[in-house]
């Protein structure tokens, strides 16, 4: 006897939690590192500032493309 499990439901929503995973932990290493960098050289505050910004935002974008990916090439 085979028993076959059928998956039912939106697999991009489970894809898409799966991809929020490595942005979630790079935003994380971003900020941590930033807040070493700047207890370290308070002078350089500004120019962390603006790469750790920066480097949010990048991160943040591949996040919203897995959010989008699964509505544009789903069925």
């Amino acid at each position: 006897m085979s028993v076959l499990a059928e998956v039912t439901g939106s697999l991009g929503s489970i894809g898409y939690g799966l991809a929020a995973i490595g942005p979630g932990i790079g935003v994380g290493i971003i900020f941590g590192q930033g807040v070493q960098a700047i207890a370290r050289q308070p002078e350089a505050y500004g120019l962390i500032r603006q790469n750790m910004l920066l480097g949010f935002v990048l991160t943040e974008a591949l996040a919203l493309i897995g959010l989008v990916a699964p509505f544009m090439f789903g069925r």
